[in-house]
C-alpha cells in the first residue's frame, strides 16, 4: 500500500506520495498535508522495552513513508540519530517527584526540535533524489527560538540547498538568539525581524503561497520547502518519541503493557502534541493528552470552547518557543476532528485569516475534548514549578517544560486523574539560564547569556552541552535585521534573484 497525502484544504484527488509532500511542504492552496488514510504501523508494544530509539523510528517512519525504501529509512535514521546525541537513548525518560520527564534536549541543539530536524534533511534529500528533483531547495522558516537553530543545524551546508530563518528581535532567549547568529554554514542565513513570531510565521506563508514569487524562484532554479512541523517530514518523526517513551516505562516498571498514561506537553505551534495525537491514533495507550501553554493562552481557550481567536494581547515571556497565537497545525487536527471535511477546514482557516477567529460546531469540539485537556501556567506558575520541582528533587527543567508541569499539576488536582503523567521535556535548562536561575534563587536575576549559563552550572553542577561550550568562543556571522514587511525583500537580496 503506498500512504498518499492530501492537503486540510482541497480534494483527495490531489493527493501526492510522501517524497513529494516532504519536497512542497505546504500545499498551494495554503493547507497542510495529511495522509489519506491511516497508516499501518507494524509494531507490538510488547516489543518496545528492548528496542532502540532508531529501532523505533524505523518502524514509525516505515508507516508514514511508504514509497520511500526500507533501506532509504534506515540510511536516514542511521545518519540522524548517531553521536550528536549526548546520551546514546537519544530520548531517555527519567523520573523526579511524582512525574515521568520525556527528555528531549540531547541533540546537537539542546531543545525537542533536533529530534526531527536531525534527520528532515537527509529525508528531504532523499525525497529530491526519488523524484528527480533538478532544483535547488531554499528551506524557508520562521522561528520562536527553536526550530531556527535546530533546522540550520541540520541542513548546514547540505548539498543542494539554502536555509533562511526569520525570527523575532526581541522574542527569543539570549542563548537561543546567541545560537542562532553564530551559526555556521555557507548555506545559511539568518535574519532578524522587528516583530513577533506570527508576523514572521504568517509573512512566511504569505510568501509561500505566493505563486507568482514561486515562478520566479523557479525560473532562477530555486523551489521553497520548510523546515517547520508544516512539513509533513518534520511532524511525523516527532510520532517516534512518545512510542519510545511508552517502552522505556514498561523497562523502568512504571507501568505494564497496556496501561494508559497521560503526556502533558508544552504547546505553541502545535506540533509535538500533534505527533502524540497521531501516536495515539496508531494505538499507543494514551489517556490523555494535557495541552500547556503559557499566559498566550489562545489553545486554551479553543479546547474549553470551541473558539479560536488571534485578538488578544501578545505576552512576551520566559519561555518564548511558546509566545504564539497562531498555532499552524491545530488545522491538521480540526480537519481530523471535522470528519477530514477540506471544505469546512479551510472556511475555518480563512474566517481566521480575515477576522481573527473562527468557531467550531459542537460536534467537532465533543472530537476534540474526547483527547485533549488543556490549561496555561501564568509566568509565577511556571517560575514556581522550576523552583518545586528544583528543591524536590534538585532536577532542573526548563520554562518551558515548567509549563508542561504546573498546567499538569492544575490538571490533576482538578480531575483526581491519577495515571502516570509523562511531562515532555523540549530543552535543556542552559537554553534559558536567566529565567531558572531567577526561579531557583527566588528573585530576579541581573545576568543573562553566557554569565547566567555560568552561574546556572554553580547551582545545579551538571555539565554544560557541547552546544553551550562552543558558543563561548563562536564568532557572530548574521547581524541582519528587517521590518516585517520586508521579509520578500530580504529573500531576493540573498537568493541574488532582485
Amino acid at each position: 500500500m503506498t500512504l498518499l497525502y492530501r492537503s486540510t484544504r482541497g480534494a483527495a484527488d490531489n493527493a501526492l506520495t510522501a517524497s513529494a509532500a516532504i519536497l512542497q511542504g505546504l500545499s498551494p492552496d495554503g493547507g497542510l498535508y495529511v495522509p489519506t488514510e491511516q497508516p499501518q504501523l507494524d509494531l507490538d508494544l510488547n516489543e518496545l522495552p528492548n528496542m532502540s530509539y532508531q529501532e523505533v523510528a524505523f518502524k514509525v517512519l516505515k508507516a508514514f513513508l511508504t514509497d520511500f525504501t526500507d533501506e532509504e529509512i534506515k540510511s536516514c535514521v542511521d545518519a540522524a540519530y548517531d553521536d550528536k546525541f549526548d546520551d546514546a537513548r537519544i530520548a531517555p525518560v527519567t523520573h523526579h517527584g511524582n512525574d515521568y520527564y520525556l527528555e528531549l534536549f540531547h541533540g546537537a541543539t539542546i531543545a525537542f526540535k533536533d529530534l526531527a530536524l536531525s534527520i528532515l534533511p537527509h529525508l528531504m534529500t532523499t525525497a529530491a533524489k526519488k523524484n528527480h528533483f533538478k532544483k535547488e531547495i531554499v528551506i524557508l522558516t520562521a522561528t520562536s527560538g527553536d526550530t531556527g537553530k535546530a533546522a540550520m543545524a541540520g541542513f548546514a551546508d547540505v548539498s543542494g540547498t539554502k536555509i533562511i530563518v526569520f525570527y523575532p528581535s526581541q522574542g527569543v532567549s539570549a542563548i537561543q538568539k546567541q545560537q542562532m547568529i553564530t551559526q555556521v554554514g555557507e548555506n545559511t542565513y539568518v535574519v532578524a525581524i522587528n516583530g513577533n513570531f506570527d508576523q514572521a510565521q504568517t509573512n512566511v506563508k504569505e510568501i509561500f503561497n505566493d505563486q507568482a514569487f514561486q515562478a520566479q524562484l523557479a525560473t532562477k532554479g530555486f523551489q521553497f520547502s520548510s523546515a517547520n512541523s508544516i512539513n509533513i517530514g518534520r511532524l511525523v518523526p516527532q510520532v517516534a518519541y512518545y512510542f519510545y517513551a511508552y517502552g522505556q516505562l514498561i523497562k523502568q516498571g512504571g507501568i505494564q503493557n497496556g496501561d494508559t498514561i497521560n503526556f502533558s506537553v508544552p504547546t505553541g505551534n502545535f506540533g509535538d502534541i500533534l505527533a502524540g495525537y497521531y501516536a495515539k491514533q496508531l494505538g499507543l495507550p494514551v489517556n490523555r493528552l494535557i495541552c500547556a501553554s503559557n499566559q498566550n493562552n489562545v489553545l486554551t481557550d479553543f479546547f474549553k470552547t470551541g473558539y479560536y481567536d488571534r485578538i488578544r494581547p501578545f505576552f512576551t515571556t520566559t519561555s518564548p518557543s511558546m509566545d504564539i497565537l497562531v498555532s499552524s497545525n491545530l488545522e491538521r487536527l480540526v480537519f481530523h476532528a471535522t470528519g477530514e471535511d477540506a471544505t469546512q477546514t479551510a472556511a475555518y482557516m480563512r474566517e481566521l485569516e480575515k477576522n481573527g477567529h473562527y468557531q467550531v460546531k459542537p460536534a467537532v469540539l465533543e472530537q476534540l475534548q474526547a483527547t485533549f485537556s488543556a490549561d496555561f501556567a501564568s509566568g509565577d506558575d511556571d517560575q514556581q514549578a522550576i523552583a518545586k520541582v528544583f528543591n524536590q528533587t534538585q532536577f532542573a527543567i526548563d520554562p518551558h517544560t515548567a509549563v508542561a508541569k504546573a498546567v499538569a499539576d492544575k490538571y490533576r488536582q482538578a480531575t483526581d486523574d491519577h495515571h502516570p503523567m509523562v511531562i515532555v521535556s523540549t530543552a535543556s535548562p542552559y537554553k534559558f539560564p536567566n529565567a531558572v536561575l531567577s526561579a531557583i534563587e527566588g528573585h530576579d536575576v541581573t545576568v543573562d547569556g553566557l554569565d547566567a549559563v555560568q552561574q546556572l552550572f554553580d547551582h545545579i553542577n551538571v555539565p554544560l552541552p557541547k552546544a553551550i561550550k562552543v558558543l563561548f568562543d563562536a564568532k557572530v556571522r548574521h547581524n541582519t535585521t528587517v521590518q516585517p514587511d520586508d521579509m520578500r525583500a530580504a529573500i531576493t537580496k540573498i537568493l541574488k534573484i532582485d
